[in-house]
């Protein structure tokens, strides 16, 4: 199946009724407030089950999550997911495991927003994006950076146009192309390589009582 950009998979409060698993693409995990501002709490590439939480007993979703890059992918319905887990193999300790990725995730970006600098910031997030989605092309509007990132859209314009300045992107008509990665890569904090190590070898690690 297809998904479109801004396609809703979830929405806060409402019943999770199939997990999906994106091949292509990529998706936002949001936290919506009273005054109705977004933040990213989440990102979602090819190693990503979404709606994994239902298998933990979760019934309703507890975030909006929905497309950024257009993305295509396979469902399951909960039901049967349930009763895949519920054998207790291969299903479950990738689902566990994938679980465990989506902590150290959160917990990371949760320091790297209290410590690090937005120039940093935004490298990091254009390089998971680029690493999730499996493009270095991506549309993307000041407006829904400024949401994803929680801050002004005058901070992206002017850190967007830094970055430009120094040839690592371009940034056209709302279309971002990372031209230098090994240099973007240098001025994100050390969160992108933490996380980017993380969710290329997790699948390998041994979760299994070794006792």
């Amino acid at each position: 199946m297809r998904f479109k950009v801004g396609q809703e998979i979830e929405d806060t409060g409402k019943a999770i009724r199939k997990l999906y698993f994106l091949e292509e693409g990529m998706a936002s995990m949001t936290t919506t407030f009273v005054n109705g501002r977004q933040v990213e709490v989440g990102m979602f590439g090819f190693e990503s089950v979404i709606g994994v939480s239902a298998l933990m007993g979760t019934k309703l979703a507890l975030n909006r999550v929905y497309t950024q890059v257009e993305s295509w992918g396979y469902s399951i319905t909960l039901e049967d997911a349930l009763s895949e887990f519920a054998r207790g193999e291969a299903f479950e300790r990738l689902a566990l495991r994938y679980v465990q990725a989506q902590l150290v995730q959160a917990t990371q970006s949760a320091g790297c927003n209290a410590i690090h600098n937005f120039n940093q910031r935004l490298a990091r997030w254009l390089l998971i994006t680029a690493d999730r989605s499996g493009t270095d092309v991506f549309k993307m509007s000041q407006e829904f950076l400024a949401h994803m990132l929680g801050v002004t859209r005058s901070t992206v314009t002017l850190t967007a146009g830094e970055l430009k300045k120094k040839k690592l992107i371009t940034y056209i008509r709302g279309e971002i192309r990372i031209v230098d990665r090994e240099r973007l890569e240098k001025a994100a904090c050390e969160c992108y390589r933490v996380t980017k190590n993380h969710l290329a070898n997790f699948l390998s690690f041994d979760t299994q009582d070794t006792a």
